[in-house]
Formats: structure tokens, sequence, C-alpha cells
């Protein structure tokens, strides 16, 4: 019997580690481990060098292809017309040395992109297009009100509010400068400077975070506390004095 107890308790210590994890603050609001957020699979291994071999192949290639168009002056079509050339050079060579030395043929595995994977590409690709330009919409427009309340914890109620014209004008500040900050730093590099940046980034961030991730926490835990410290004083020293209008939510059924 005395096993089976201490079976139990390790069983409940383990739920109580498993339900203080998930209490615990994580970026991004993540309740998942960071494969399984990341989509599991091939990808996520390859992400987070678990398969290091793949990573390190991505990694080195892409670098390798970076130093020839910035360092080296190469051209992108000049580029993919040499390296077809050399795939199909070498792969003519690889086939026919095997009739000479009266080996069986080399068969290669056909390469077919699949339909299903290329509307789910396309579909996720627009769907993300038309949140980014819905945002922008909103914000430029101040239509959609009620998200606006319920991420900058404004008093909203069901039949009408009243919105601060300061929240709002913190908004469109906040996205003037996301944008201003995005146009000074592609004013530093060319766009295929950016995107090798952003494919480094995410080759290594992902690795770095799993491994620090309570520092990583725990840093973002007081910033994020330190920002809501700014903003309350923000509140009450300017926006709290701004003149409030009333809002009156449309209940006209079309």
């Amino acid at each position: 019997m005395e096993p089976e107890f201490s079976e139990t308790e390790e069983k409940l210590k383990e739920e109580e580690e498993e339900d203080d994890r998930d209490e615990k603050f994580h970026l991004f609001g993540r309740r998942k481990p960071v494969h399984s957020a990341l989509g599991g699979g091939k990808s996520a291994d390859v992400i987070l060098w678990r398969n290091k071999q793949i990573s390190a192949a991505l990694l080195a290639g892409s670098t390798v292809i970076w130093l020839l168009f910035e360092w080296v002056g190469y051209r992108p079509v000049p580029f993919i017309c040499h390296s077809l050339i050399f795939s199909l050079a070498s792969l003519f060579l690889w086939s026919n040395l095997s009739f000479f030395m009266n080996k069986s043929p080399i068969s290669f595995p056909e390469i077919v992109l699949s339909e299903d994977i290329c509307k789910n590409a396309a579909l996720l690709l627009i769907e993300r297009c038309n949140k980014a330009i819905g945002f922008l919409w909103g914000v430029a427009s101040g239509k959609d009100i009620k998200k606006f309340l319920t991420v900058n914890s404004l008093y909203f109620e069901k039949k009408w509010a009243l919105v601060k014209y300061g929240n709002l004008i913190v908004i469109i500040l906040q996205a003037i400068f996301a944008l201003w900050f995005v146009s000074i730093f592609g004013s530093w590099f060319d766009f295929l400077t950016i995107v090798y940046i952003m494919f480094v980034m995410i080759l290594t961030m992902p690795s770095v975070y799993e491994k620090h991730e309570d520092q990583v926490d725990n840093y973002a835990l007081k910033a994020k506390a330190q920002l809501k410290k700014q903003y309350s004083q923000l509140d009450e020293k300017v926006l709290q004095k701004l003149p409030k209008v009333p809002f009156i939510t449309d209940n006209k059924q079309h």
C-alpha cells in the first residue's frame, strides 16, 4: 500500500506544479509550452534547434546567400539561374555515373507542392492582411470603439459609454509611432537585409527564450508593471482632465 500512496503523492505534486505553471505570467499571454505554441511538428523542431543539422544548415545557407547579395554584389536572377544550372549538372552527372559504374540508377524523389498546403497558406496570408488592414482602418477612423474600450480598459456599458478623447489619441499615436519606427528601421537596411534579420531572429530568439524562459518572463512582467504605472500616471495627470463625450450605441436593426 505504501508505494501506491507515494505514487499518488507524486501525481498530486505534478498537478500542483502544472497549475503553478499555468498561473505564472508568460510572455504574450502564452499558456502552452514554447514548442506547442509554435505549432509543434518539424517546423517547431527546426526553430527550437531540436533538429540541429537542419537548423544549422538553414542558418548557414541564409547567411551565405545574404553575403553573396550584399558583399559580393550578386543579383537575384543570376543567382537563381546559376543555382539551377549547378543543380541540373550535378544531378545529371550523379545519375549517369551509376550507369558507367554498373550500378542501379539513382531514383530521385518527386517534389510536388500539395494543393491543400498552398490554399491554406494563401488563406492564412489573406486573413492576416485583412486583420492588419482592418486594425489600421479602425485606428484611423475610430469606428471600432468597443475594441478600443476593451484593449485600453476604458469604461464601457451596454447601451451607452463615455469615451475619452485622450485614449483614442493615445491609440493613434501608438500606431503612428510604430509605423514611424518601422520606417526608420527600414531606412537603415535594404529589404533583403531586413528579411535576413527576421529569419535569423526566428531561428535564434525562440530557442534562447526557451532556455531562459523564467528570466525573460520575469523581466517582461516587471516591464509590464512599469508600463501600467506610467500609463496610470499619464491617465491621472492628463487624460482624466480632458473633456468627455457620450457615445451612444446604434441599436437600429437592418
